[in-house]
């Protein structure tokens, strides 16, 4: 076998090889449409490769011009396969260059193929025989074509297209595909051109090779196709790592919900699907096969929780924020169970919800303890009140006494004045008058006694601030007198109304009027001095301040409202604990500061009644 034979084989077989390779590739995925592509290329290079071949071997001037037909057909297959390519596994190249490349190929195409010599000859008068490695091969001897140009513009289109391509590419900073693949591309499209438009005019004798160029452009197609394949090679092979990382991944986070107790839940909007863990399935009492529907989980909410539920997951939905709520689930068997939720929303750029993913957790445990701690924290609030009127005896007894003292009295002058003759009605008539307002005056002093004596549920209402301050003043105020304490009063006219539980707040207030009395013991009669203001703090708030001018807080000012910490040798330390409870409990807050001169100022804030200042 001639070398010619041979080295015209081994190119078509090489071609045939890498086709057969890529199609099988494309049949395992068929949308990887580039090795498609690729093989239309190769099988044609095969087939042009054969063509030469066969003309180097053809023995007429008829056989020589059919064999030119069905090159120029491989050709334009070639031609065409390999722009197509270039776009869409490069992403490169203008559409106004690849269809005018195309459409003037297929015009040389059409053309040839009604020539009786194809596109290349107008003319083919006889065969040349010439030497190549040792060979006679043949080759045509003729006149070129009138429409020479037309393939040789095709070509030039060609170069322009795939130099476009090649600047695209090289700047996106692909510089190796820009010289590789780009650069052979344009090299060799080039040199198949020229030599062939060199052939026709007979300004050369030899045999065609454009086979070989475009062989060359194979090579570097089929090298960087098989740098993708080693590289999707290695992303399955990470992808597969990163799966059994993930599937271990998916147990430790089982394991530690479980451990926690937590349920993960997933709702798709897209989809209208959701998906939970058996965690999830275990705490809402859903079984492990059973399809969930949103709807029918929300039939499940507790009556009373359901609005509140339905408005914050709304708002997250709508706004693509933070979903948090803790609501209640009824069973069929009649139980209930405390459920905490929180998640997050996911949404487009156009702001609709996509997804929304979740935990869940049964906090039933924690709000019976918080329960049981809010009954203690109330029986230990009955018990101060108690222990605070009790330290109020004397006082309590002091404002009692004086209207029923007065009304003993008036009933006496009322009888010394019907036993006169005639009575005297009308001196009779003040009287009764005297004795309403001192049993209204007593029956008074034994509301508030009974007020802060009750148990009960917070019930906040409107209040009014110097009112509040007023009925405690009026309580201590004979306590006060006992121990010699000035108690000044400052109350502006303009304040706002506040919103809370009445007993609790004047609770709070009696609590540190007392607390100031104790300081005040150590000093003199005539220093004895305490002052209740109060100020608007704010939109929000408006805060009452209790000074006095004791010796002020020495130390630890940080633990004075902890439970059961005192400064006093006879105190339980509960006072201002509870104190700090119940204000919090209301939305205030409370605090203390020393005095600048001397003493301690202790501040609580209240809410201000909103509808009210409105």
């Amino acid at each position: 076998m001639s070398c010619v034979t041979v080295l015209w084989a081994m190119n078509a077989a090489i071609c045939l090889t890498l086709a057969g390779m890529h199609f099988l590739i494309w049949l395992n995925d068929r949308k990887e449409y580039k090795h498609l592509i690729f093989c239309w290329s190769a099988f044609s290079a095969m087939g042009c490769a054969a063509v030469e071949l066969m003309l180097m071997h053809a023995e007429t001037t008829g056989e020589f011009a059919v064999l030119l037909h069905f090159g120029h057909v491989l050709v334009w297959m070639l031609v065409v396969s390999v722009i197509f390519f270039a776009h869409l596994y490069l992403q490169a190249g203008k559409p106004v260059l690849l269809w005018s490349t195309v459409a003037v190929r297929s015009l040389a195409l059409i053309i040839g193929l009604v020539s009786p010599y194809s596109m290349g000859y107008g003319e083919i008068t006889s065969l040349k025989q010439i030497t190549i490695l040792g060979e006679s091969v043949s080759m045509a001897v003729g006149t070129p074509h009138p429409l020479a140009f037309v393939p040789i513009l095709s070509s030039v289109l060609l170069f322009v297209f795939m130099t476009d391509v090649t600047v695209t590419v090289w700047r996106r900073r692909e510089r190796r595909r820009a010289i590789m693949l780009c650069g052979s591309m344009v090299f060799f499209v080039l040199m198949a051109t020229v030599h062939s438009a060199l052939i026709h005019r007979g300004v050369i004798h030899s045999p065609f090779l454009v086979s070989f160029a475009f062989l060359a452009i194979i090579l570097a197609m089929a090298y960087e196709l098989s740098r993708d394949v080693i590289r999707a090679s290695r992303l399955v092979h990470k992808l597969q790592a990163s799966e059994a990382d993930l599937r271990e991944s998916e147990q430790r986070l089982s394991m530690a919900t479980d451990a926690a107790s937590l349920g993960v839940w997933v709702r798709d909007f897209t989809k209208d699907e959701f998906w939970a863990s058996e965690s999830w399935r275990r705490i809402f009492g859903v079984a492990a096969d059973e399809a969930i529907h949103f709807d029918n989980l929300l039939g499940r909410i507790h009556p009373e929780d359901l609005s509140m539920f339905r408005q914050k997951l709304e708002k997250a939905v709508g706004e693509g924020g933070t979903f948090e709520a803790e609501f209640r689930l009824m069973f069929p068997d009649g139980g209930t169970r405390w459920i905490a939720s929180r998640g997050h929303v996911k949404v487009s750029e156009a702001g609709r919800p996509l997804i929304i993913r979740g935990v869940s957790v049964d906090i039933t445990t924690r709000r019976n303890a918080e329960q049981e701690m809010h009954d203690l924290r109330r029986e230990l609030a009955h018990a101060g009140r108690v222990t605070m009127l009790g330290q109020l005896s004397t006082a309590l007894a002091h404002e009692l006494s004086q209207p029923l003292g007065a009304i003993l009295r008036n009933a006496e002058a009322a009888e010394l004045f019907l036993a006169m003759n005639p009575p005297d009605l009308a001196e009779v008539k003040n009287i009764l008058a005297d004795i309403r307002k001192d049993d209204q005056r007593a029956g008074e002093v034994i509301a508030r006694m009974r007020a802060l004596l009750r148990r009960g549920e917070i019930e906040p209402i409107s209040l009014e601030a110097a009112l509040l301050v007023s009925e405690v003043i009026a309580l201590v105020r004979e306590d006060a007198a006992t121990r010699g304490v000035v108690i000044e009063s400052v109350m502006p006219a303009n304040l706002p109304a506040v919103w809370g539980d009445r007993v609790q707040f004047q609770q709070v207030l009696l609590n540190l009027i007392l607390n100031g009395m104790d300081a005040l013991s150590e000093r003199q009669s005539g220093d004895r001095h305490m002052a209740i203001r109060a100020t608007q703090n704010g939109a929000e708030f408006v805060e009452i301040a209790v000074s006095d001018t004791g010796p002020g807080i020495t130390e630890k000012m940080d633990r004075i409202f902890e439970p059961f910490f005192t400064t006093k040798s006879d105190g339980m330390g509960i006072g201002l604990s509870i104190s700090r409870t119940m204000i919090e409990a209301q939305g205030g807050r409370i605090w203390a500061t020393n005095n600048d001169s001397i003493g301690a100022t202790f501040h609580f804030s209240m809410p201000i009644d909103r509808a009210v200042s409105v």
